[in-house]
């Protein structure tokens, strides 16, 4: 319904109502030939193949519409490619080959551009030993109204009063509360009423009669990058077209469209004459100094897009969101900060000196005193307490109510910006499937006939595929294997080695924790291997981290090409695809190893004179603070060291790149004679900045941020604090690389985040049951509640509760006894209370995760995805535009119009479909 809606009231009320006289000229109208473009192809009712190949027609001609075409064409977008210059004598056959391959291919398709009417215009610096070459590419006024037309571009056919809202500023307004968020930003973009773009129908459009700015200069670059990734050099069906291969081959060093000018100017004052929109964005968004204000949405997307914009938008949105969560963690945290001092089985553990004689940790590893593990036992308490049941319910019911918001959100920037119908009905296929597709049919939406793969061998293509991402997953599997076996081995030399660094460890970690919780126990006399173990699990989170690093390269290469093989219909299913295979991998790299922690180490020690063994070594056993320690520090090193990482990569890798790219292309100038940086041509300056590398890293960054905080909070509450902090500086941080350190990338469309939503739902759920296993088996909550309930309310006696006593058979060859965590008789059987505890976990993880789904479906359908004012909107387009659809006929079949389509035959696709 929503789809239909919007493509109707943007196409068939404004064109229906609009000047009511014009109805009865439809037919001479529509017959009419407003701009002669015989573009090869043409012919053949298709644009999807090549949009070049030798013309018999030539240059597009213009028509008498035309005149008044600026005399100094824009440039559009900038080719560039650098040769090394020899004496003949100095290149060999072997070398000589791959540039003459190049050379052909890019005359080829320079020749095959100004076939499809483009104006091509080249610029050299060069010196004795090299040359850079740009060609300046710019579509004159016919080559745009013909793409405009064949690529359904929307344009604007009214201005409409600026209706964008933002809640919290109106109810801070309603407060009577000053906002330091708001700021006015100047040059606001207008609001339009729009309608897919039609030659026939030129006039009605806004700004017709000024063909210099009719298109903006986003449309330009989306309509020249559409012809870039068409246009083929050699047979297509060998894969020898479009941009995109030639700058994969090195033909090109790059492609770009040219930014509005530079970012930062002479002058100052906001309000000066001719202020660029990259320089707006620049003052009002881009610096460090802005961090406390709104972001300026709808000049982002002017700018860059519907794309980078929306992903701008759900940053700021779940950083927003970020806020009560941070603070809500931050204050169980402390809260666990004054239980430490007051907690009866930690003070127990802290002052039984003696009293607890542990059981050896290895074969040939010593006894050892329960005192000793004091710091680690005050550490776990900082985050395994009774406030971590209710953070964890609130952070269930936060991510719940954050997904549904985001949808109102999402909806309603997808109206206001008119995308509400694009992945439905406007997005065309993508060139590179239009070129391979093996067969064409008609598509049921637009009438029109389309490149087509049969769904079966995509299927059995998707199939191969995940068999592939399955291998990959098994490689991570493996490394995590690896990992625990480093643990467990590292543990053991590292107990047997010079105690020297050990030594030191364990003074430095005693300062760090006894020092700010209490003071240090009697001097144990062997704490040796609890250190070690702390060691080893320290060192094993980062080579972890190592591993993660480098498979995720190997792997991101590995699914762009899978992902092509499997001929994706549209850009925005090929990246759906794409992201989704990455992200399964992804997922499986960085959370198997604290999902180990969680949920598995420990679980399978079994005891004295029994222990189990993976491939011979001894399973691990979790720290004297429990696992759930132990999986904060994992989270802590992987989320945070992964922040700091790539944090430092964005702001240095850069500077460095950009640094080194200005330095080879001035020298480049100085020895051709100008050394001048002022009087570089904007195509010279834009190439000195960086590629735009696009927005899936930035995606996968935030979502597997969103799985730590929400999969693994109930051992980190917080993990939201860091990843607040982290994202304050990220939005900023991403700000300047798009405004001032990358080229400026192609205007891209889309309806909303894509498959990342769903990614988040699944996360979401899956967090729910993840944080309900944790309370109940990593957790001490619900041991210290039964102890409560049948043995003492002050838990006096808690610890000794948790300890079970070595069976007889290893008493007697050791000639002592000893204690260790498990409950189990003295024969080394589960006890009753075993039994017992995990009844009551296995009920608890039950009844916590329907008492959270209940309230996140009741709050589902509490709060509506579409907001009641949009479906206000989308119900009044609706039905102007079936009016306006009756009206039409009915005036058309009183004039006797028997032939030609009626004047909003066109819009009156949207209700149709």
């Amino acid at each position: 319904m929503t789809s239909e809606a919007s493509s109707g009231s943007h196409c068939a009320s404004l064109l229906g109502y609009r000047s009511g006289m014009l109805r009865w000229q439809a037919r001479e109208e529509d017959s009419a030939v407003l701009i002669d473009v015989p573009f090869p192809g043409a012919e053949k009712g298709g644009s999807y193949g090549s949009t070049a190949h030798a013309s018999e027609a030539g240059e597009p001609q213009e028509a008498p519409c035309t005149a008044g075409s600026p005399a100094k064409p824009v440039i559009d977008f900038v080719l560039v490619w650098e040769e090394e210059l020899r004496l003949g004598g100095q290149w060999d056959s072997s070398t000589r080959d791959k540039p003459d391959t190049h050379r052909a291919w890019r005359e080829t398709f320079l020749e095959n551009l100004r076939a499809a009417g483009l104006r091509v215009d080249q610029h050299n610096v060069q010196d004795k030993a090299s040359a850079v070459h740009y060609v300046l590419l710019s579509a004159p006024w016919p080559v745009l109204c013909y793409y405009a037309e064949d690529l359904r571009l929307k344009l604007p056919l009214q201005e409409l009063p600026n209706q964008a809202s933002n809640w919290s500023a109106n109810l801070l307004a309603w407060l009577g509360i000053p906002n330091i968020l708001l700021e006015d930003v100047p040059d606001m973009p207008p609001e339009y009423n729009s309608c897919q773009f039609k030659v026939s129908k030129l006039p009605r459009f806004l700004g017709s009669d000024n063909h210099d700015t009719f298109f903006s200069s986003t449309k330009r670059h989306q309509i020249l990058f559409e012809i870039l990734a068409k246009t083929p050099y050699g047979h297509e069906k060998k894969g020898l077209f479009g941009i995109d291969q030639l700058l994969a081959e090195g033909v090109f060093s790059a492609a770009f469209p040219l930014h509005d000018g530079p970012f930062t100017m002479a002058q100052e004052n906001p309000q000066a004459l001719g202020l660029n929109q990259r320089h707006t964005l620049f003052q009002y968004w881009a610096r460090w100094g802005k961090w406390n204000k709104y972001q300026p949405l709808d000049h982002v997307r002017r700018y860059f897009g519907e794309k980078v914009a929306l992903y701008f938008t759900w940053l700021g949105f779940y950083t927003g969101w970020l806020l009560p969560a941070a603070v809500v963690g931050t204050v169980v945290f402390l809260v666990g900060c004054f239980m430490v001092f007051s907690d009866t089985p930690t003070q127990e553990l802290c002052h039984s000196t003696d009293s607890f004689e542990m059981c050896p940790l290895c074969p040939d590893c010593p006894f050892w005193l329960l005192s000793s593990t004091c710091a680690q036992a005050q550490a776990g308490r900082l985050f395994d307490h009774d406030g971590t049941v209710f953070f964890s319910l609130f952070m269930a019911l936060w991510s719940v109510l954050l997904l549904e918001y985001w949808k109102r959100k999402s909806i309603t920037l997808a109206h206001h910006w008119d995308c509400f119908d694009y992945e439905d009905i406007e997005e065309r296929p993508r060139p590179q499937f239009a070129a391979t597709a093996p067969m064409t049919t008609l598509n049921p939406i637009t009438g029109e006939d389309e490149p087509y793969f049969p769904e079966r061998r995509r299927l059995h293509r998707v199939l191969a595929g995940s068999v592939v991402v399955m291998m990959m997953v098994a490689v991570v599997v493996m490394c995590l294997v690896s990992i625990i076996l480093y643990r467990a081995s590292m543990a053991i030399l590292v107990s047997k080695s010079d105690n020297t660094l050990l030594t030191a460890w364990v003074s430095l970690h005693h300062l760090l924790l006894w020092g700010v919780l209490t003071t240090p126990p009697a001097p144990c006399p062997d704490p040796i291997f609890p250190q070690a173990s702390r060691i080893a699990s320290f060192t094993g989170s980062v080579v972890n981290l190592i591993f993660i690093l480098i498979l995720s390269k190997i792997y991101m290469a590995l699914a762009q090409v899978l992902t092509r093989w499997e001929m994706h219909r549209t850009q925005t299913s090929f990246e759906d695809a794409f992201i989704l295979k990455v992200f399964i991998f992804q997922s499986v790299n960085f959370y198997s190893s604290p999902v180990y922690i969680a949920f598995f180490k420990g679980r399978f020690v079994g005891y004295p004179g029994n222990h189990h063994t993976l491939f011979g070594v001894r399973n691990e056993e979790c720290a004297a603070g429990g696992c759930l320690i132990e999986l904060a520090q994992e989270l802590l090193v992987i989320m945070v060291g992964k922040q700091i990482i790539n944090n430092v990569q964005e702001v240095l890798a850069p500077k460095l790149k950009s640094w080194w790219q200005k330095l080879r292309l001035g020298s480049r100038r100085r020895k051709a004679g100008d050394a001048s940086r002022a009087g570089l041509a904007p195509w010279e300056a834009d190439y000195e900045l960086l590629p735009c590398e696009g927005l899936f890293h930035e995606y996968l960054e935030m979502v597997l941020q969103y799985g730590f905080i929400t999969i693994f909070v109930a051992a980190c509450p917080l993990a939201p604090l860091f990843a607040l902090l982290n994202n304050w500086v990220e939005i900023r941080l991403d700000a300047r690389k798009f405004v001032c350190e990358y080229r400026r990338p192609v205007a891209e469309r889309a309806q909303d985040i894509g498959i990342w939503s769903h990614i988040l739902a699944a996360i979401t759920h899956l967090a729910v049951i993840s944080n309900a296993f944790l309370l109940a088996f990593s957790s001490d909550f619900l041991p210290r509640a039964y102890f409560r309930w049948t043995r003492a309310r002050d838990l006096r006696g808690f610890l000794n509760f948790t300890l079970a006593r070595a069976p007889h058979a290893f008493a007697a060859t050791h000639n002592r006894t000893c204690r260790y965590r498990a409950f189990r008789d003295d024969d080394g059987h589960y006890s009753q209370t075993y039994w017992n505890l995990l009844a009551i976990r296995l009920a608890f993880v039950i009844v916590f995760e329907h008492v959270v789904f209940s309230i996140g479906r009741a709050l589902d359908l509490l709060v509506p995805d579409i907001p009641e004012s949009v479906e206000i909107k989308v119900k009044r387009e609706y039905y102007l535009a079936k009016q306006a659809l009756a009206d039409n006929e009915a005036l058309l079949g009183a004039s006797g119009a028997k032939t030609d389509q009626p004047l909003s035959s066109e819009p009156s696709r949207g209700p149709q479909a």
